[in-house]
């Protein structure tokens, strides 16, 4: 009734080696180049974008205030 899964770490760590991997074949196969520059044109889409979010967060603009004179 109670089973617990003891192995869920190891295919966790399992699965980061094959993405290393996978990772390694990819710089293999287009070259060291391609891959730092599509990761620096994926950081800078990246930062774009959280400036972008900072923006546009929904700052709303503070009211004037209002003077209200007295008739004399």
């Amino acid at each position: 009734m109670n089973y617990r899964r003891y192995d869920v770490k190891p295919k966790i760590a399992l699965w980061m080696l094959v993405a290393v991997a996978d990772v390694a074949i990819i710089v293999a196969s287009a070259g060291l180049l391609t891959v730092v520059l599509i990761l620096t044109a994926l950081a800078v889409i990246a930062a774009g974008g959280v400036l972008a979010a900072r923006t546009f967060a929904g700052r709303e603009p503070e009211p004037a205030k209002v003077v209200l004179r007295r008739r004399a």
